[in-house]
């Protein structure tokens, strides 16, 4: 070779060298992609919800809540919702009964919410946290298995002040209890947060709602909780974790919207949102109309009005709309189905009322009694078979610590109560089912009668004389 050629190939040599590591690392960052969080759920009629969870989710209180969204707000799809809480599990637990309590009832969607017993009520442990990490890891990927997209959930809020107001008899509470133990908990919904991002799954933010709003509460009122046993929300805590199940998973929308126009060049008319504005005609003090809207305002039961009140369910998430334009000045009284629901201001109108909060009104009354049911429902026989899967769990946690033979005997006898659970568990789920029949006759919407009539004029300059 000549020398001439051989300087050209060492030269080439060199280029490559010298160039190679910035290809391999551009192409690297071109095998990467990034995957974007689920924006929004997709459900359609007949798709599985899956609520995973330990004694949180085992209260059938937030899932109830969650369920009445759906009932209420879409009333035309019917979808197949399974809570699969336990109350003092792990991780761990609910991969021991992941097959039979989840998978089975084949999911679209499974929501996690796990890691208040994880983190076993003591200050930050690494081993703790890397056995949670393992077993969620876990439940992720079986979930992903089963077909199903997971909706990764941080733990709820610990309130320590609750702990201190409201000590439980005999229980003691170490300082990293009181002191560190909700910091865990951030920390092990920080590390969710982050693999759902990674992974383009959807998140749930529930330790964020729960302590802000409480921190707000507190700086008028000190002594203000929604968690009084420091650990398991009450129901209006349960309401605030509903909305953030609808806001974080992109149900978040008003309800419905009318908008009236009195005057034109042909006579009244109406546009809306929601459904449909029919029959509409002037009358001899105001204007009436027929109304068929495509759902019904979310209402919970009465028991969680301190957590609407908090996250202004209705206006935030199920606003319902009302105005109207040209009217003459005065006040008028509306009026649905012949019942009187209130009286506004001409001005008022003009610039809209929302309906969804009024408990006069034709349709909160139809949603409530639609939230009546399903907590009959839920507090029935969806709780009794959320009890089953508790004796299940006793049982799995005993036959994985036996190591003596009194040990296994227990086992044994554990086991023997067990028969008859899978018959055990249809019926219950039967009962339910039974009731969302109910459910579902109640739920549709039906046309309805709006009448807005002036019934004070605004007084005369003589009249004030």
């Amino acid at each position: 070779m000549a020398l001439r050629d051989l300087l050209k190939v060492s030269l080439v040599l060199l280029v490559v060298t010298l160039v190679s590591p910035a290809i391999a690392d551009e192409a690297a960052q071109e095998a990467y992609v990034p995957k974007a969080p689920l924006k929004k759920l997709d459900l359609q009629d007949g798709d599985s919800f899956v609520f995973l969870g330990d004694s949180i989710t085992h209260q059938c209180l937030y899932t109830q809540y969650v369920e009445d969204f759906f009932y209420q707000r879409m009333p035309h799809i019917r979808l197949k919702f399974h809570n699969s809480g336990v109350g003092g599990a792990r991780a761990w637990d609910a991969l021991a009964r992941f097959d039979e309590d989840v998978a089975a009832y084949k999911p679209k969607y499974v929501s996690i919410l796990l890691g208040m017993n994880d983190g076993t009520y003591q200050s930050f442990d690494q081993a703790t946290f890397d056995a949670y990490h393992r077993d969620m890891t876990t439940v992720v990927e079986k979930i992903v298995a089963a077909g199903a997209t997971p909706l990764l959930m941080t733990p709820t809020m610990y309130d320590s002040r609750a702990s201190r107001m409201f000590p439980r008899k005999g229980r003691t509470y170490s300082d990293g209890l009181l002191t560190q133990y909700n910091a865990v908990l951030t920390y092990y919904g920080t590390w969710l947060r982050g693999v759902a991002t990674e992974n383009g799954y959807g998140f749930v933010d529930m330790w964020g709602p729960l302590n802000n709003l409480t921190i707000a509460a507190r700086k008028t009122d000190p002594s203000f909780t929604i968690i009084r046993d420091a650990i398991h929300p009450d129901a209006p805590g349960q309401a605030v974790m509903a909305v953030a199940m609808i806001d974080d998973l992109g149900l978040k929308a008003p309800l419905s919207n009318i908008r009236l126009q009195l005057y034109g060049k042909d006579g009244p008319t109406a546009t809306s949102t929601g459904g449909a504005v029919s029959d509409l005609k002037r009358t001899e003090n105001g204007i009436e109309f027929t109304w068929l809207a495509k759902g019904l305002p979310w209402v919970l039961p009465e028991e969680a009005a301190v957590g609407v009140n908090l996250t202004k369910l209705g206006h935030k998430n199920s606003r319902e709309g009302f105005e109207a334009h040209g009217l003459a000045p005065g006040r008028y009284e509306l009026s649905i189905d012949g019942i009187v629901v209130g009286t506004f201001g001409s001005e008022q109108l003009s610039r809209h009322v929302e309906l969804q909060a009024n408990d006069k009104t034709p349709q909160y009354q139809q949603a409530l009694k639609v939230a009546h049911l399903n907590r009959d429902r839920n507090s029935g026989p969806v709780k009794n078979l959320r009890n089953e899967w508790r004796r299940f769990q006793s049982y799995a946690r005993a036959k994985r610590d036996a190591q003596t033979d009194d040990a296994r005997e227990k086992v044994a006898q554990a086991e023997k109560q067990l028969e008859g659970l899978p018959e055990r568990v249809a019926g219950h789920a039967a009962e339910a089912e039974k009731i969302e029949d109910q459910i579902f006759e109640v739920n549709q919407p039906v046309a309805r009668k709006y009448v807005l009539t002036r019934v004070v004029a605004p007084a005369k300059k003589s009249d004030a004389n």
